[in-house]
Order: C-alpha cells, then sequence, then structure tokens
C-alpha cells in the first residue's frame, strides 16, 4: 500500500506538479460525466455547461442540476431559521463544547492578525491606506460523503474578525435527501450565520458568482471543495473575487528516527482519508523508520471506514521518499511546496527555519497535522498544489481591502504637477498631462 521511491523518481511522479487539466481523474469519474452530459467532457467543460446554464436559467438550472448531481432538490433553497435552531438542538454535548472550544482559538488566532491603518501628513496634505470589509461574501462548505463543520469555522470566523456583513454560506445536500448535514448547520448557528442555501458543485459556484432569483451575488468566494468547485471558481474569477483554486489536500511528513512509527503512520493515513486525490506522503532518510511506518500503515488502515478511498489515494499519490538526509528533504519540500509540513523530527525548530515554502509548518509530532484541521487556531484553508509558492492559508486579510487615501495640500500639488505632467508627455497622454499642468 505504502510505496517506497527514490527521490529521482518521486520528482517524476508524486512529486511532479500538474495543472488543474493534467489531473488524472478515475475511469468512473470520467464515465460518469459522460453519463450526464451525453457525450465525452473534460471537467473544466462540464464545469463550463453548468456555469453557463445558471447564469441563463437561473432558479431553473439550479434545481435541475442539483437534482441530476444530488439525487434530490429541496423545495427552497434557503435554509430556514427553525431548521438552524433543530440543528443546534441535535447536537450532542460533547460536540457543542468541540466546536465551541475550536472556535473560541480560531477566533483568538485571528484576532491578533494585525490590521492598522495609517495616514501621515509628511507628503504635503494627507496621505494613507484603511481597511474596509468586503461588503458580501460567499463561503463553501464541502459537504457531501464527509460533512465539514470545521470548514464553517475556519472561513466564517476570519471574515466575521474582519467586520464582513454578509456572510453567506452554501453547502451541499446529502445525497437524496435534499438537505445541508445538521452539523455545519449547527456550526453556522453557532457562529450567528443565518443565510445558507442547500446547495453545492459548480452549480452552488455560479449562482453566488451570477445571482438567481433566489440568491443574490456575492463579492468574493471562498473555501474549499472539490475539481469541479475550483474549475469553476477558477472560471467565474472576474466576475467575483476567489480566495484561492484548492486543488486536492496534501501533507508532506519529513521525519527522522527520533519520529514514532505509529503516529506517523496514523497522520498519513488520515491525510488519505480526504478523498482518491489526496496526497500523504513520507520523506526520511531513514530506512529503519520507512519499513516501521509502511507496516503500521498496513495493520492500521483496516480499523478505518475509509479504507478503499485511503488505498487508491497511497496507492496513487502518496509513498515514502527516501533522502540522503535531512537537508536534502528540507530542500525538496521547498521546491514542492506542500500544503502542510509536518517536522516529525528531533529538533524541529532548526528546521522550520529553513523552511521557505509551506502553507502550513507543524512543528513536532505533538503538533500533527489532524489538529490544524480542527482547533489549533490558524484557518485549514492553506494553498495547495504548490500554489504556496505565492500564496498564503486563508486570513483576515483575504476579508478586506486596502483603500488609498489621497488629500494633497494646494502647494503640494502644484509642486508636483509639473512632474506628472512630464510624464504624461512622455506615455503620449496630452490629456493627463493639460489637467496637470492647469495645477502647475
Amino acid at each position: 500500500m505504502l510505496t517506497f521511491y527514490d527521490l529521482e523518481t518521486a520528482r517524476s511522479t508524486i512529486l511532479k506538479r500538474r495543472s488543474l487539466d493534467d489531473i488524472v481523474l478515475p475511469p468512473a469519474m470520467l464515465q460518469s460525466i459522460s453519463r450526464l452530459f451525453g457525450e465525452s467532457l473534460t471537467p473544466a467543460q462540464a464545469v463550463a455547461r453548468i456555469l453557463d446554464d445558471v447564469r441563463n436559467k437561473g432558479d431553473m438550472a439550479l434545481r435541475y442540476w442539483t437534482t441530476t448531481l444530488d439525487g434530490a432538490a429541496p423545495d427552497q433553497w434557503r435554509v430556514t431559521d427553525a431548521e438552524i435552531k433543530r440543528a443546534l438542538q441535535m447536537l450532542l454535548p460533547d460536540q457543542r463544547d468541540a466546536l465551541e472550544q475550536a472556535a473560541e482559538r480560531v477566533y483568538a488566532f485571528h484576532r491578533r492578525q494585525p490590521l492598522t491603518s495609517w495616514i501621515t501628513q509628511e507628503m504635503g496634505g494627507t496621505i494613507g491606506q484603511v481597511f474596509r470589509p468586503i461588503r458580501r461574501v460567499g463561503l463553501y462548505i464541502p459537504g457531501g460523503t464527509a460533512p465539514l463543520p470545521s470548514s464553517v469555522l475556519m472561513t466564517a470566523i476570519p471574515a466575521q474578525v474582519a467586520g464582513v456583513r454578509e456572510i453567506v454560506l452554501v453547502a451541499p445536500p446529502q445525497c437524496g435527501t435534499g438537505q445541508i448535514a445538521p452539523i455545519i448547520l449547527a456550526a453556522a448557528g453557532l457562529l450567528g450565520i443565518s443565510e445558507i442555501y442547500a446547495l453545492g458543485g459548480a452549480q452552488a459556484i455560479a449562482a453566488l458568482a451570477y445571482g438567481t432569483e433566489s440568491i443574490p451575488a456575492v463579492d468574493k468566494l471562498f473555501g474549499p471543495g472539490n475539481l469541479f468547485v475550483t474549475l469553476a471558481k477558477l472560471q467565474v474569477f472576474g466576475v467575483v473575487g476567489i480566495d484561492s483554486l484548492a486543488g486536492p489536500t496534501e501533507t508532506l511528513i519529513i521525519a527522522d528516527d527520533s519520529a514514532r512509527p505509529d503516529w506517523v503512520a496514523a497522520d498519513l493515513l488520515a491525510q488519505a482519508e480526504h478523498d482518491l486525490l489526496a496526497s500523504a506522503i513520507l520523506m526520511t532518510p531513514s530506512h529503519r523508520l520507512a519499513e516501521a511506518v509502511q507496516v503500521e500503515v498496513a495493520h492500521q488502515v483496516e480499523g478505518l471506514s475509509r479504507k478503499e478511498i485511503i488505498a487508491a489515494s497511497l496507492q496513487n499519490n502518496g509513498g515514502v521518499v527516501l533522502t540522503q538526509n535531512l537537508d536534502e528533504a528540507v530542500s525538496v519540500a521547498n521546491a514542492y511546496g506542500p500544503e502542510h509540513l509536518c517536522l516529525s523530527v528531533s529538533d524541529p525548530w532548526r528546521w522550520a527555519e529553513k523552511v521557505t515554502t509551506a502553507g502550513g509548518i507543524f512543528l513536532g509530532e505533538h503538533s500533527f497535522e489532524v489538529l490544524g484541521d480542527y482547533v489549533a487556531g490558524p484557518s485549514h484553508v492553506m494553498p495547495t498544489g504548490g500554489s504556496a509558492r505565492y500564496a498564503s492559508a486563508l486570513n483576515v486579510w483575504d476579508f478586506l481591502k486596502v483603500v488609498s487615501l489621497i488629500a494633497l495640500d494646494p502647494a503640494t500639488a502644484a509642486r508636483i504637477a509639473p512632474t506628472a505632467a512630464t510624464i504624461a508627455h512622455a506615455e503620449g497622454l496630452d490629456g493627463h498631462a493639460r489637467a496637470a499642468e492647469k495645477r502647475s
């Protein structure tokens, strides 16, 4: 189940970055697309069809695609306050306590992010920048085979801290029911979010981007989703803003002989159970550890309910990469840019200083990635697909706009206007130059 790779082979296989168009899909998924659309289409083409349909037909298209893809559509898209209240009442006491404790830590982390407007009179008049929250945002919450209330906390709380007034949540209805998983509604209810729509997939992204008779459009989209959700976000970008293009989730564990094989194996299995395309990779110079982890993975997977998904994920996208030393492992990790980089080594802080590219760094075996998924504090929405080279984990700043302030005094305007006019003439923009020259 857990294949060993030398570094050269790994770079051409499990460590090779691919674009969204290059992701190899299971044959069953491609056959499903052909069956639904009556012809062979790429995922991007299928998504484009859905987006265009919703843009032109609104709620009618939403109902068709939700019924077709999810088995049933709700009588009305918006979840009622009574349904949210009922979901809260259904929460088991330990579930409520866990969600509230997680929310407390996520609030505490994001409230510490510095948001400082500034103004100066040192440049002639007043110059500065102010933060303004985005007016209306849409949060996509995965809810198919594994409903994720944690994603409610990890996306909504940074938005609330930023001061966003209109937070809209969409989540796919559970198969054949037309209803969102109660645990997702309960998590939203705990945060005071009431505008929720039972809608998922590319059709949900289309509704939030374009608006329909029942669902007003938003200004920016957030949240992880499957390949079709990600492709939909890519195609509507420009009509609305997006946080990122979340590809399949990924964890890279760098470990040495000090690591516990059973813990490393458990962390790999936790990552692999997300979905068929998830990536769980161990990188180590220790053959002894690698072999022990391989044994542990085979043993522990037997007790897990999603072992078929895990097996496919590990076979296609995971494995063990053997390196010469930890320096080489960290260097390879920086080139790969994992979403989650776990340092299961004896001196994690020493190696963390050498990490330049990762969505999140998990230092030591007590800071395991599952805690980041739920309760550590930072948002678990992190850059995937190597985008950690230029992107960051979801944070408060993603929900804000920085607005520049320019209020120059007359003397400063007259002094710098000739400079503007000179540059305008060089650009061939005489109207610009004349507007500046009239103030000189």
